[in-house]
């Protein structure tokens, strides 16, 4: 079956987030804990998906130092900046 969904990223925003990355982070040996959490803010400050932006530093995950506890401090940071970590309130 062809590849009909395969998703492409829009080329300028791929080109922001490498931007934004170069200004937060400079390297992947400097990706820590607060430039990836800066880097998450910046995405959202430029109407960019802060998942998109996670998804795309997953890819270099291997060039980041103490990868897991990082990730899981950007996990945290997703998921109390982004609709997936807002709680349902019901009114009735």
């Amino acid at each position: 079956m062809p590849e009909e969904n395969v998703f492409s990223p829009d080329p300028y925003v791929q080109k922001t987030v490498e931007d934004i990355w170069r200004t937060t982070c400079g390297n992947w040996k400097n990706c820590n804990h607060s430039t990836l959490q800066a880097l998450l803010s910046e995405c959202g400050k430029h109407s960019i998906d802060p998942q998109y932006c996670m998804s795309w530093v997953e890819e270099h995950s291997g060039n980041i130092p103490d990868w897991p506890a990082v990730a899981e401090t950007a996990r945290d940071w997703v998921n109390k900046h982004t609709s997936t970590g807002s709680p349902i309130v019901s009114s009735d």
